[in-house]
């Protein structure tokens, strides 16, 4: 999984602008202390890396979520994260799998445990300094229950050589912009 390729760089500047106008002009949105993340993206000391931790209410809450980032974080590719995906959702064709791939998804098989080729991945791509993002609860939480939270999380902090910043994300409505019915994305619809 090579993201400095050009079709890795549209791959993202498109995901992540359509994200933008999703969250942010076809919706409403209110963020709170969105300098955080954006601190911790553009001045993190080189080799430092960043895991992000979020609630999974929608199917679209990746990439929809990064749509607070501003357009030239969106664009840019190596900043930009990687996201741990369920491989039977997203590497379930090779078209689709190319798609997930050079949009910087690491393809995970639930229920694998922690010890697996994606989960090593990312723990590489944390000691190179890079942003890893995950959903511990391991599945989209329709229901908005207490979840058991998956330990992966824990694995990616213990295995970096150096310490990383953990930013915890928690995100209301996104199952509003897309709602968590078959087909899922295809009825994205805007509210009134």
């Amino acid at each position: 999984m090579s993201p400095n390729t050009k079709q890795s760089k549209f791959t993202v500047s498109i995901v992540g602008l359509s994200a933008k106008f999703w969250t942010n002009i076809a919706n409403s949105l209110l963020i709170h202390n969105r300098k955080i993340l954006s601190n911790a993206l553009e001045n993190r000391g080189k080799g430092i890396p960043l895991i992000t931790v979020t609630n999974h209410h929608s199917t679209m809450d990746e990439p929809f979520l990064w749509g607070i980032l501003q357009p030239r974080q969106l664009v840019n590719q190596c900043l930009m994260r990687w996201a741990i995906a369920a491989h039977n959702m997203c590497f379930w064709s090779k078209p689709v799998s190319q798609f997930f791939a050079f949009g910087k998804s690491i393809p995970v098989n639930r229920g694998a445990g922690v010890y697996q080729e994606g989960v090593d991945f990312a723990i590489d791509r944390l000691n190179e300094g890079h942003w890893v993002h995950i959903y511990p609860e391991g599945k989209v939480n329709e229901k908005k229950i207490d979840m058991r939270y998956k330990w992966g999380v824990g694995r990616l902090i213990a295995e970096c050589n150096v310490n990383p910043i953990v930013i915890p994300i928690y995100h209301l409505g996104m199952d509003d912009i897309v709602p968590n019915t078959k087909p899922y994305f295809w009825f994205m619809r805007v509210p009134r």
